[in-house]
C-alpha cells in the first residue's frame, strides 16, 4: 500500500486513472456508455461500454505510433463530442497528460495556454480555435477514428502520485492558474457516489455543461462509467430550455447543471414532467434557496448541492441520504477532512467565520500550479489547503457557505456575504439576475452596490423598500444599478472583479 501525503492505493501492479474509469466495461458490454442527444432526445452519438474500451484503447495505440509519451502534455481543442471523452481515456491509458480546453477559446488564449503547458500534441476538432503555427503536431480530431482498427494498447501503470491531467482555473482572478491532477484523483471521486449523488448501476446521468469543465468532466462522464451508469449529454447548442424535454424523453434519472441553467430553464417552464427523474444536482457556484425552491416545485424532486474547486473535486455537499439543512453546503463527504480556518490557520469551533479548508491528505486534491510553485505553497497552511472561501460550522456538522474571501463585503464595520444581498434582490418578482460588490467611491470611502437585470429599471426607492423588509440597514446597498446582464465567467460564475473594474469610481 502506498501511504505517501497520507493516501491510500493498490500499487502492487501500478495505477491508472482510465484503467479504473474502464474496469467494468468488458463486462457491461452493449450497454450504453455515453449518449450525446438532440433536444428531442434522439441519440447524436452513442457508445456502449464495450465500444468506449475499444475505441479509447485503439486511440491509445494510434497516438502512441504518432509519437506520443508518457508524461506528454496533449492539449485537446474538442468541443461536446464523443472524440473529448475518447482522446481524454486515450491520453490516459497511455500515460500521457490530457489538458481539455474550452472551444470558446481564442487562439490569442491559446497560445498562453501552449507557452505555460508546453504541449507534445494538439488535437483540434474543426475550425475550434487554435494558432496558427504552434510549436508541436496538430492531429485532428477527425482522424481518431482512422485508428479503430488498431489493436489495444496496454494500460500505462504507474505510480498514482504522477501527472494525470490539467485543468486551468477559471480564471476569475484574472490570472488563470495550470491545475495539475494525480491518476488518484478519480480515487477521490468515490466519496461522491453516495456522498453527493446516491447513484447506481442503473442510473441515467445528464450533465448540462462543457466537456472540459471539471464538474462535467467528472460528473457527467468519468464517475458514471466507473460505477456502469450511462452518461447523456445535451447535443452542442442545446439552450437550456430545451433540456426538460431531453429529461424526460431520455428517462433521465439524475440531472446535473450550473444554478445559472437551473434559472433559465425555471424561467421557461415552471412545471416540468419527468417521471424517471429522482434528483437534481448542482454545483459551480452558490445555489441560490430561490431555485432549490421553485425546482422542487416544478419537478417535485430535490435540488442536492455541493462545493469544489478546480484544485480538489467536489468535498462539502448534500446527498439524497443526507439532504442539506437549510441555508448551508451540505456536510463535509464521508472519508473527507474538512475544517474551517482563523487567521492563525488553527481549525475553529461550529458557529465561528473563517476560510475553508481540506486537508493535504485528500485524494482529490492537485499536485501543483504548473510554472507557479510559488502560488502553490501560497494555499497551504501546515496540512491544509486554503479555498479562499469564508464559512462556518453548524452545530450539527454541515457547512454554512459566506462567500468568496475577495467578494466579502465590508458594511460599517461588518463582514458581509455578497450572497446574502443577492438572494434578497432576487426574491424581487421583476428582477432576473443580481450581482453585489464593494464599489469604491472615493480613497477612504465604499459603498455597497447592487447589479440586476430586469425588463426595465426599476425605481430605487420601491427596491430599497423591498430591500429594508429583507436585510438589516447595514447589508442594504447604497447604490442599485440595471445592467444589460450579469457578468459570468465560461462556467457560469459571477465575475464581480469585472463588475468593479467597470463600475468603480477612478482614484
Amino acid at each position: 500500500m502506498n501511504k505517501a501525503s497520507g493516501r491510500e492505493c493498490n500499487t502492487a501492479t501500478g495505477f491508472n486513472m482510465a484503467a479504473h474509469v474502464l474496469a467494468h466495461a468488458r463486462a457491461l458490454g452493449s450497454k450504453p456508455a455515453l449518449e450525446i442527444a438532440a433536444p428531442d432526445a434522439t441519440p447524436c452519438e452513442c457508445l456502449s461500454f464495450a465500444e468506449l474500451e475499444t475505441r479509447v484503447r485503439a486511440i491509445a495505440t494510434g497516438l502512441s505510433r504518432a509519437g506520443l509519451k508518457p508524461g506528454g502534455r496533449v492539449l485537446l481543442r474538442i468541443g461536446n463530442s464523443a472524440a473529448f471523452p475518447l482522446a481524454f481515456l486515450a491520453a490516459l491509458t497511455l500515460g500521457a497528460v490530457p489538458v481539455p480546453t474550452s472551444a470558446q477559446l481564442t487562439a490569442a488564449e491559446v497560445v498562453r495556454i501552449i507557452a505555460t503547458i508546453a504541449p507534445a500534441l494538439i488535437i483540434r476538432a474543426g475550425e475550434v480555435p487554435c494558432p496558427a503555427d504552434p510549436p508541436c503536431p496538430v492531429l485532428p480530431a477527425e482522424a481518431l477514428d482512422a485508428f479503430a482498427p488498431l489493436p489495444p494498447a496496454p494500460f500505462h501503470m504507474g505510480n498514482p502520485e504522477r501527472p494525470g491531467y490539467i485543468i486551468f482555473t477559471s480564471g476569475t482572478s484574472g490570472r488563470p492558474l495550470a491545475v495539475v491532477h494525480a491518476h488518484r484523483a478519480i480515487l477521490a471521486r468515490a466519496m461522491m457516489h453516495e456522498g453527493w449523488y446516491g447513484a447506481g448501476a442503473g442510473d441515467r446521468f445528464l450533465h448540462a455543461g462543457a466537456f472540459n469543465w471539471t464538474y462535467t468532466l467528472g460528473t457527467g462522464l468519468l464517475d458514471p462509467w466507473t460505477i456502469g451508469a450511462t452518461a447523456v449529454i445535451p447535443a452542442p447548442g442545446t439552450p437550456p430550455e430545451s433540456l426538460p424535454a431531453l429529461v424526460a424523453a431520455g428517462e433521465i434519472t439524475i440531472f446535473a447543471a450550473a444554478p445559472g441553467v437551473y434559472r433559465r430553464m425555471l424561467r421557461h417552464h415552471p412545471r416540468i414532467a419527468a417521471p424517471s427523474l429522482r434528483h437534481g444536482l448542482s454545483a459551480g457556484e452558490k445555489l441560490p434557496e430561490t431555485i432549490r425552491a421553485r425546482w422542487c416545485e416544478a419537478t417535485g424532486t430535490a435540488l442536492h448541492e455541493a462545493y469544489g474547486m478546480s484544485e480538489c473535486s467536489t468535498f462539502i455537499s448534500g446527498s439524497p441520504a443526507r439532504p442539506a439543512p437549510g441555508g448551508t453546503l451540505g456536510f463535509p463527504q464521508p472519508g473527507r477532512r474538512v475544517a474551517v480556518l482563523g487567521k492563525d490557520g488553527h481549525p475553529l469551533p461550529a458557529g465561528k467565520a473563517g476560510e475553508i479548508a481540506v486537508h493535504r491528505s485528500d485524494p482529490g486534491l492537485f499536485l501543483e500550479y504548473r510554472g507557479n510553485p510559488g502560488e502553490t505553497a501560497a494555499r497551504f497552511t501546515g496540512p491544509w489547503f486554503r479555498t479562499g472561501d469564508t464559512g462556518e460550522f453548524t452545530p450539527e456538522g454541515a457547512v454554512r457557505y459566506l462567500g468568496r474571501n475577495d467578494d466579502m463585503l465590508n458594511a460599517g464595520g461588518f463582514r458581509v456575504s455578497p450572497l446574502e444581498i443577492e438572494q434578497a434582490l432576487a426574491a424581487h418578482p421583476d428582477i432576473g439576475e443580481a450581482a453585489v460588490v464593494e464599489l469604491a467611491v472615493k480613497a477612504d470611502a465604499s459603498i455597497i452596490a447592487a447589479f440586476y437585470t430586469a425588463p426595465a429599471p426599476l425605481d430605487e426607492s420601491v427596491l430599497q423598500a423591498h430591500m429594508a423588509r429583507r436585510l438589516a440597514r447595514y447589508k442594504q446597498p447604497r447604490l442599485y444599478r440595471h445592467i444589460p446582464e450579469i457578468p459570468r465567467g465560461a462556467n457560469g460564475k459571477i465575475l464581480r472583479r469585472r463588475l468593479r473594474q467597470t463600475y468603480e469610481a477612478p482614484q
